[in-house]
Formats: C-alpha cells, sequence, structure tokens
C-alpha cells in the first residue's frame, strides 16, 4: 500500500510499479484497481487501429506530441506483439517515441499482447483505469495491427481511428465487416503515394450509409505522416468527435455500455480462475479419456462441470 500512497502523490516511480502489478495480475491486484476506480472516469481514451505497416506508432507520436504542446498529460500504451522467448513486448514503441519519453507531460508504456487476438493485451483496460486514476488528461491506445480481428479497441476508446494507406485498396472490402465498420474517424496515412485520393473516395463512399443512418460524419483525413500534412485536420476531427459525443449524450451511453461488456469480463475471468482452481475435483484426465473412447463429447462434459459448480 506504500506504493498506492506514492502513486497518489504522482510519483512516477509508483505509476510504473503499479502498472506493472496490474500487467502481471499480481496478488490482489483487483483490489489495487478498485482503489484507484473511484479517481478515474477523467481521461479521454483514443484508439489507433489498422493493419500493420500503416503508419500508426508516426501518427500517435505526432499526435501525443500536439496535446503535450497544449499542456496535457498524455499517456500511450502501445501494443506489441508477445516475444517467443520472453514473453514480453516485442518491438518496443519506447524506442520510437524516444522523444517524447523526455517530455515531462508524456508517459509511454508498451504492453505484449500475451496471446490475445484483438489487438489489444488483456490488461489495457486496467492500465488505463491506472493512467486514468493518475490525473493523464488523454490516452493514446496503439494497437497491435493484426488486421480484421482487432476489434476489442471499441469496447476500450471513446473515440477509435481506423489508419489505412493507398495500399489497402484490395483488403478495404476485406476489412468491411470489421476494421471499416468500428471506425469514428478514417484516417488514410501515406496519401502522398499514388492512388491516395482514389482509396479515399472509395472510403467515403463506402462510410455513406453509416452516414444515413446515423448523424456523426465519419470523416476521411488523407495524412503523412512523413511530410506533415493533414495533421491537424486529424486532431480537429478527433476533438469533433469529443464534442459531439458528450453534446448527443452518447458519451455517457457509451462508458455504460463499455462498462456492461467489462463487468462480464471480469465475471468470465473470475469464473474461469474458479473453475480451474476446482476442476481437479472432476478427474480433467478422465473427461478427456470419455471424450477420446466416443462415450462423451467436450459439450456435455463442459455442461457436467458447470452443473456440479452451480
Amino acid at each position: 500500500m506504500a506504493v498506492i500512497d506514492k502513486f497518489l502523490q504522482n510519483d512516477r516511480r509508483a505509476l510504473a510499479k503499479v502498472i506493472s502489478h496490474v500487467e502481471n495480475r499480481a496478488e490482489k491486484y483487483r483490489d489495487v484497481l478498485a482503489r484507484l476506480y473511484p479517481k478515474s472516469g477523467k481521461a479521454y481514451k483514443i484508439g489507433f487501429t489498422g493493419p500493420p505497416g500503416a503508419g500508426k506508432s508516426s501518427l500517435v507520436d505526432i499526435i501525443a506530441d500536439g496535446y503535450l504542446k497544449s499542456g496535457e498529460l498524455t499517456g500511450i500504451i502501445a501494443v506489441d506483439p508477445s516475444s517467443p522467448f520472453t514473453g514480453g513486448a516485442l518491438l518496443g514503441d519506447r524506442i520510437r517515441m524516444a522523444r517524447l519519453s523526455n517530455t515531462g507531460n508524456a508517459y509511454i508504456r508498451s504492453m505484449a499482447t500475451r496471446g490475445s487476438g484483438g489487438g489489444l493485451a488483456s490488461a489495457t483496460k486496467d492500465v488505463c483505469v491506472v493512467l486514468d486514476a493518475f490525473g493523464f488528461d488523454k490516452i493514446l491506445i496503439e494497437t497491435v495491427g493484426v488486421g480484421q480481428v482487432e476489434l476489442d479497441i471499441v469496447d476500450t476508446a471513446d473515440t477509435v481511428v481506423v489508419i489505412l494507406v493507398p495500399e489497402s485498396g484490395d483488403t478495404i472490402q476485406a476489412m468491411k465487416a470489421g476494421l471499416m465498420e468500428i471506425a469514428d474517424v478514417f484516417c488514410l496515412n501515406k496519401s502522398d503515394r499514388e492512388g491516395a485520393d482514389r482509396i479515399a473516395s472509395e472510403i467515403d463512399m463506402m462510410v455513406d450509409v453509416k452516414r444515413r443512418m446515423g448523424d456523426w460524419a465519419y470523416p476521411v483525413v488523407q495524412t503523412s505522416a512523413l511530410k506533415g500534412t493533414g495533421l491537424e485536420e486529424l486532431r480537429t476531427q478527433i476533438l469533433a468527435h469529443q464534442d459531439f459525443l458528450k453534446s448527443t449524450g452518447k458519451f455517457e451511453r457509451r462508458r455504460k455500455r463499455k462498462l456492461r461488456v467489462e463487468i462480464y469480463q471480469h465475471l468470465q475471468e473470475l469464473l474461469l480462475d474458479e473453475v480451474k482452481t476446482r476442476i481437479g475435483d472432476f478427474k480433467l484426465d478422465e473427461m478427456v479419456e470419455r471424450i477420446v473412447s466416443g462415450q462423451s463429447d467436450p459439450f456435455t462434459e463442459a455442461e457436467r462441470v458447470v452443473g456440479k459448480l452451480f
């Protein structure tokens, strides 16, 4: 608890220790989160997602720099693939964002996916709570870049920016049911490349149906992180979406929906831990043998376990 006290005094080392404790699911990590949770709820979370190579890290770096220059305390969670050897983050966005690391108002945390397949680490939401409780104004979340299944971000961020590149043209249709459905703002990065205007028009036509069904414009912004073009427009559209959510009451409704999802997720974790603790009572190996011999099946065995537990 001494670490928590230092955390509440805005000690950066204590912040790092608390994040590690939560990320590693260490003993009583839920108690730590429960103590910090009442102090959260003020930060605005912006998610950046899209296929690998779209320039997510470069854009996050530039957008974060703009917030920092305006005096906003900015936290960055960069989710990277897990190292097959250490289980830690493979790439380490601290290296790519070294310039921001030297800024007192910035905090960058690389997180490993640790087997999670939805683009985020399983503890990402909890780390957001920690950063929020510490007093960060903005939390930028960069997903791992795994493609169409990268949908966890919609249950974590308040505004989701989907980043594509001109070369995405052949895959946009495939992503339509995934990434294209979760975006609040579309960003066509590397728009100095050939074919950018055509792809931007295609995206614009695809989201036109969403525009007619709702009251948000779903803007398509062309940027070039390398040349520094379109970045102010991207910031403007992110802010416009934040204002839109708060002025229409959708901000609170979204957060309530996300809390419902979060409660279910914590229930799943707790119940699975309980099942794993008590599964020995039901002789798991014997269940496997019954299935292999054709006497049973996984569905029946699972229902039997649930029936005995509850």
